[in-house]
């Protein structure tokens, strides 16, 4: 078969990258990891979208705090990880990438990296498990709104968490954006 005319040397066809209902193809899975597509519902008035329904977990749902953080634009907060938190995570403004490593040797993800792209448009909630590194990266050009809603309020004496630098050679993952910390989420 040749090639047509209009395609030049060297081109190729782009893979696959979404199925037919928009799902992420490909996408490696870490273990425990969880990812629900929620839908915006137009109203007279404007929308509405849910963020999370104890009906979304078939062992129930343990909210202990919800926060949000304001991430601006090209911030970066990276790495963190709990030893006993769950965090869930959902973007309800502006476009972040989401990045999950699993650490966790007993795991069979072990040394998955997990690359996640969230926004105000397609609504998801990740459910972030004990001993997943994590990191958010704000991917816009304004700043991201994250809400957290942990099973397990932030403990101002002795935190659950560990940080290390978005720049670490411990995780094989390097963020495009500033190498910033400091926010929680």
């Amino acid at each position: 078969m040749s090639k047509p005319s209009w395609q030049l040397s060297g081109a190729s066809r782009d893979a696959q990258s979404v199925t037919a209902d928009w799902m992420p193809v490909g996408a490696p899975a870490i273990h425990d990891v969880t990812v629900i597509e929620s839908r915006w519902i137009n109203k007279s008035n404007g929308r509405l979208v849910e963020l999370c329904r104890r009906d979304w977990f078939a062992g129930g749902l343990r909210v202990d705090q919800v926060f949000h953080v304001v991430l601006n634009a090209a911030g970066v907060s990276a790495w963190h990880v709990h030893e006993h938190t769950t965090d869930r995570l959902f973007v309800s403004s502006g476009h972040a990438r989401v990045v999950l490593y699993d650490a966790r040797a007993d795991s069979p993800s072990y040394r998955t990296v997990l690359e996640l792209l969230l926004g105000e448009h397609r609504p998801q909630l990740v459910t972030v498990p004990p001993g997943i590194w994590h990191g958010v990266e704000n991917i816009g050009n304004a700043p991201a709104v994250i809400v957290n809603m942990p099973d397990r309020a932030y403990d101002y004496q002795h935190p659950d968490h560990w940080r290390l630098p978005a720049t670490t050679s411990e995780i094989p993952y390097r963020f495009r954006g500033a190498p910033t910390t400091g926010s929680t989420i």
